[in-house]
């Protein structure tokens, strides 16, 4: 049985809710500062006490077994990078070693680097938010459908994946010198897209479902409102501002950065047959970027959360990112959850060849960043993260364990 639509005005009474618990919950007490070097070596080594599993081995055994060539970490403590410490090879033919500069496929953490342009657009009145999608279209339109008769697609909808798209689906992504399709070819379908049309199936806010498609829709209304290149949108509205200097939405990658980029690796640590693939579905899947630069991202959730502004996003705009809309995990554009006795943003990545994720503590200022450059990323990312939250003691009452 189908959930009635949900009027325009039930997100915003939710990020209302949403709003008024967080100004009720002043932050709690921080951790003490922990000497970085003593923190790194806990991480990496055989874990105390031994709970099985993965705990005897360090975190270069633990690649080795589970193929992962190359890993970079950033560690953000008392809302900033406290250390970055990187590990293996970024092409395991070269043996070039992966260092804090080298980039990686971000893959699905561009949704909520977009989603903070599109929140950054709303705070300064040039979108709503709630408001028609189609309103802002230009040079494509959601066809006229009995789905969207007593509620729009909106943009909150659209980048929190409950707008009724059905496609599923993320992206595969184009061998470098392959022919790439514009955006109105992947909405549609259309050779040489290697996807099909992203379709609507039900009312928006009935039910969460993830869309790939539905980003690439705000990626073209982003364009079609500003006039500009997607990738220039966000540097102006996101990764300049935030000091992301190692970060591009370009694709392909600019010759510029392309050095420092990691290869592409499978689930057994092979070098795949491209070095790369290229993603002009650039709001779902195209950003380049390094774990310090990440991890200025969730900083600067925290810090606008915090008060009374961050660098990009004032309080009132940070908040609209982690209010739920009442359907699935999401709010805009972030994951919402609770771990332990925390809440969290976070947002998985996961590209041909790549894996990544995003973790941060939605009050406390701290989280963790982890990229890797293998099809068998995750596991070793899910390990990572459970060993830095051992180290700091997330969650136990603000004291950290003994280093």
């Amino acid at each position: 049985m189908s959930c009635p639509p949900r009027s325009p005005q039930a997100p915003w009474l939710l990020a209302g809710v949403a709003t008024a618990l967080l100004s009720a919950l002043a932050p709690l007490p921080l951790l003490a500062q922990l000497d970085p070097a003593s923190v790194i070596a806990r991480v990496e080594a055989p874990q105390v006490p031994d709970r099985g599993g993965d705990d005897a081995l360090s975190i270069p055994e633990l690649m080795a077994r589970l193929h992962v060539p190359g890993v970079s970490i950033a560690v953000i403590h008392n809302f900033r990078v406290a250390w970055v410490k990187s590990y293996g090879v970024a092409d395991v033919a070269s043996g070039q070693p992966v260092e804090a500069t080298t980039l990686f496929q971000a893959a699905s953490i561009s949704k909520p680097v977009t989603a903070m342009a599109a929140t950054w657009l709303a705070q300064e009145r040039r979108l709503r938010l709630d408001d028609d999608i189609n309103a802002v279209l230009r040079s494509w339109r959601l066809p006229p459908s009995k789905l969207t008769r007593q509620q729009p697609v909106t943009p909150r909808a659209l980048l929190s994946h409950t707008s009724g798209a059905a496609d599923g689906f993320g992206f595969p992504g184009y061998e470098p010198g392959d022919p790439l399709p514009s955006l109105v070819q992947i909405l549609q379908g259309q050779p040489p897209a290697n996807r099909g049309p992203v379709v609507f199936a039900r009312p928006p806010y009935e039910r969460y479902q993830y869309s790939g498609g539905g980003f690439v829709v705000m990626q073209l209304a982003l364009t079609d409102l500003t006039g500009q290149p997607f990738a220039d949108v966000m540097q102006a509205a996101v990764l300049a501002p935030l000091g992301m200097g190692d970060s591009s939405f370009q694709q392909p990658i600019p010759a510029a950065l392309a050095p420092r980029a990691a290869r592409a690796h499978d689930v057994q640590g092979r070098r795949l047959d491209a070095p790369w693939h290229v993603y002009p579905e650039q709001a779902a899947a195209g950003l380049w970027t390094t774990p310090t630069d990440l991890a200025r991202f969730v900083i600067e959730v925290q810090t606008a959360l915090r008060g009374p502004r961050g660098r990009v996003l004032s309080q009132a705009s940070a908040r609209q990112m982690v209010a739920p809309v009442g359907t699935g995990p999401f709010a805009v554009g972030l994951s919402i959850s609770k771990r332990g006795e925390g809440w969290y943003v976070s947002h998985p990545g996961g590209n041909w060849g790549f894996r990544a994720e995003i973790l941060g503590h939605l009050l406390k200022g701290y989280g963790v960043v982890v990229m890797t450059n293998s099809d068998a990323g995750e596991p070793l990312i899910s390990a990572i993260e459970s060993r830095v939250a051992a180290a700091y003691g997330w969650d136990s009452l603000d004291r950290p364990l003994a280093p």
